[in-house]
C-alpha cells in the first residue's frame, strides 16, 4: 500500500528561491516560501495559494503558474496564522489565531481585515467556512468555535460568535486533540491528532461519530493527523511527524473508510496541512523538527500528485 514519490528536491537545494522545473502539468513540484516563514495552514482559490505564518499571522499569496508569491497580508506582533480557509462564495479568507484566541476574516482580494472574533479558548487550530457558518477546532478545550453567517453571508457582530461543546464519541485527552477540520455532505470532518481518530460531527450539536478507518491489518490509526481534506469519496489526512499523507476511500454515509495509500516524499519536512488545487494536493511543510528555527530557515510547499 505504500508508495514513495520521486525525489522533489534535495534538502541541500531547498534554499534556492526559484521554483523547481515545471512538470508536464505546467506546475512546479515545489514552491518556496519566504525564509523564516514558519507556515502551518494552506488554502486555495483555483490556482492561487494562501499560506499563513506562525510568526506574526502574516499571509503569503502565490500562484501555481508562476511558482512564486509574496506577502499578501502583513503580520502583526503577537498574532498567529494557524489554519486558514478560503470562502469562495464571498471571497474571504478565514484565519485561526492559535493561542492568540482569535479568528480573523479578510477580504481575499484586497487583504483588508474585515472583522476579528475573540474567544475563551485554548488553541484555535484549524478552520472551515460553510454556507451557514464558520467552524474552528480548539485543540486544548473540548469545544467547537462557531461564527454564524447571515442569510447572504453577512458577518455577525463579534458578540454573536459562540462555542458549542464537542461531544458524542469525541473524548479529549492530554496533548493536541481536535486538529484538522473540513466539511462534506452536511457534516464536519475532524481529526483528533493525539488518538489518531477521525470523526463525523453534526455542526448543529457538536456530537461526533467515529469514522471507522481500516487498513490491511484491521483498524488504522492516523495519530499525528493534522490537516484533513475530503474530495468526493477520497479522504486525505496529513500526518505531520509521520511525514506522510494517508488516503482512504470513504463510504457514502461517511461512516467508514478503507486505506488506499500512504504517500511519502523526499519533499516532505513535517507537512501540516494541504489543499486541493488544479487536480493535485499541495502540502505545506512546517519543519517542526528544527528547534528554535533561525530567521533564514527555508520553507516550501510540496505537490502531491495523482490523488
Amino acid at each position: 500500500m505504500r508508495r514513495i514519490l520521486g525525489p522533489i528536491l534535495g534538502l541541500a537545494l531547498v534554499s534556492a528561491l526559484t521554483a523547481v522545473p515545471a512538470t508536464a502539468r505546467a506546475f512546479p513540484d515545489q514552491i518556496n516560501l519566504p525564509p523564516g516563514w514558519q507556515p502551518e495552514g494552506i488554502t486555495s482559490n483555483g490556482t492561487t495559494l494562501y499560506v499563513g505564518s506562525l510568526v506574526d499571522g502574516a499571509v503569503w499569496r502565490g500562484t501555481l503558474q508562476s511558482g512564486t508569491g509574496d506577502t499578501f497580508i502583513e503580520g502583526v506582533e503577537g498574532q498567529m496564522a494557524v489554519g486558514i480557509d478560503y470562502e469562495k462564495a464571498h471571497d474571504r479568507l478565514w484565519v485561526a489565531g492559535g493561542n492568540n484566541h482569535t479568528v480573523r476574516v479578510y477580504d481575499a482580494s484586497s487583504g483588508e481585515l474585515l472583522e476579528t472574533y475573540t474567544f475563551d479558548s485554548g488553541f484555535i487550530n484549524d478552520i472551515v467556512a460553510t454556507e451557514d457558518a464558520v467552524y474552528a477546532t480548539d485543540s486544548n478545550i473540548q469545544q467547537l468555535i462557531v461564527i454564524p453567517l447571515g442569510a447572504n453571508g453577512e458577518l455577525p457582530a463579534p458578540a454573536d460568535a459562540t462555542t458549542i461543546e464537542l461531544g458524542g464519541e469525541i473524548h479529549y485527552t492530554d496533548g493536541f486533540n481536535a486538529n484538522g477540520i473540513t466539511f462534506a455532505r452536511g457534516s464536519l470532518i475532524i481529526v483528533q491528532s493525539n488518538v489518531g481518530l477521525v470523526f463525523k460531527v453534526d455542526p448543529a450539536t457538536g456530537d461526533g461519530t467515529q469514522i471507522e478507518l481500516t487498513g490491511p491489518a484491521g483498524d488504522f490509526s492516523v495519530v499525528n493527523g493534522d490537516g484533513i481534506e475530503v474530495r468526493g469519496n477520497s479522504l486525505a489526512v496529513v500526518r505531520n511527524f509521520n511525514n506522510e499523507v494517508a488516503t482512504f476511500k470513504l463510504n457514502g454515509q461517511l461512516t467508514a473508510g478503507v486505506l488506499t495509500d500512504q504517500i511519502t516524499s523526499d519533499g516532505f519536512a513535517i507537512p501540516t496541512t494541504a489543499t486541493w488545487a488544479a487536480g493535485d494536493l499541495w502540502a505545506v511543510n512546517s519543519r517542526f523538527d528544527v528547534p528554535n528555527p533561525p530567521p533564514d530557515l527555508p520553507y516550501w510547499i510540496t505537490r502531491v500528485p495523482g490523488l
